[in-house]
């Protein structure tokens, strides 16, 4: 989900930036960051991007549930692309489209959303962003977001779905900065405003579960293993965690980290939730280089017929 050393990185001057989404596995793909992701109300042929391309306000709620600190510079770095691709200026204040690409909203000529169209600004989504300043420490800024989230209503206090950003339009009732043909009252966006108002009263993200926080930015503490499922396939572990596979259905693992010179067996483990695991620690292996597995499957005593590759690099310095 984050990527490094990408043109839109270097276009922005930062390291990397989460994505909005990370393309399923397949076994003849580089990584996910080179891999496509589907788009979803744009045209026929235009349904497809390059993951690494695509960017979401979505990675603050790492910040906002406590799985991240505001000052990470993963999460800096993200903002600034967020800025660069989803910030709109409006006139009262800035607001913010979920993704870059988005095709839910007006087409540009404010004829109605048809199931393809141009996404627009959405005022909930500066509620959120308000709370990252928050979290950040920039009450100041916070206040003012709340205040463009409010401004954002109509006569009858209603926030909108989403805002024109376009055009004045007098012919389809769309004027720059007003709401848009899109739900009102959205449910969602009040109830985030008013999450906002008592989160500026308390200067705090006022539902930031603090367990989190203790254990990945306190505490910081680690995973021991790395997971490997046939959905998710992990092309790389740390030399200081186990690889876990999991499976569906019971199965022997034949293993070995000198490429088959030598092998082990090690058979999983129903953990009574619908899975079945088994781990390869990094101790036991007899070379640094990586694993190769592949499974018996014990239901039909079959072969997976299939090798998967780990890589297995140096771990991070603990701290």
């Amino acid at each position: 989900m984050y990527v490094t050393g990408t043109d839109l990185a270097a276009e922005c001057e930062v390291d990397g930036y989460y994505v909005r989404i990370a393309p399923p596995e397949t076994a003849d793909a580089a990584s996910p960051a080179t891999g496509f992701v589907p788009i979803k109300n744009r045209p026929p042929g235009e349904s497809q991007e390059p993951a690494a391309e695509i960017v979401s306000v979505d990675a603050l709620a790492l910040v906002r549930f406590g799985l991240r600190a505001a000052d990470d510079p993963r999460i800096v770095d993200t903002v600034k692309i967020i800025d660069r691709l989803l910030r709109v200026e409006l006139p009262q204040g800035a607001l913010f489209r979920r993704y870059n690409e988005d095709g839910y909203g007006e087409h540009a000529d404010g004829s109605p959303f048809d199931g393809t169209g141009t996404g627009r600004p959405w005022p909930l989504l500066s509620a959120e962003r308000a709370h990252y300043e928050l979290a950040a420490g920039r009450s100041e800024v916070a206040a003012e977001l709340a205040a463009t989230v409010a401004k954002s209503a109509n006569d009858d206090g209603m926030l909108p779905e989403q805002t024109w950003d376009g055009p004045d339009l007098p012919d389809r009732e769309l004027w720059n900065g007003y709401p848009s043909g899109s739900a009102m009252p959205l449910v969602w966006a009040h109830a985030e405003y008013l999450k906002l108002a008592r989160s500026v009263r308390d200067d705090r993200v006022f539902d930031m579960p603090p367990q989190p926080v203790r254990r990945y930015q306190v505490e910081r503490t680690k995973s021991q293993v790395s997971i490997w499922r046939f959905n998710h396939k992990c092309r790389q572990i740390r030399d200081d965690v186990a690889l876990r596979v999991e499976t569906q259905e019971p199965a022997i693992v034949h293993w070995s980290s000198d490429n088959w010179t030598t092998r082990a067996e090690t058979p999983t483990t129903d953990t009574g939730l619908g899975m079945h695991s088994a781990d390869i620690k990094s101790q036991n292996l007899q070379a640094p280089g990586g694993i190769v597995f592949t499974f018996q499957w014990l239901d039909g005593a079959r072969w997976e017929g299939t090798d998967f590759n780990v890589a297995v690099v140096a771990g991070r310095e603990k701290r």
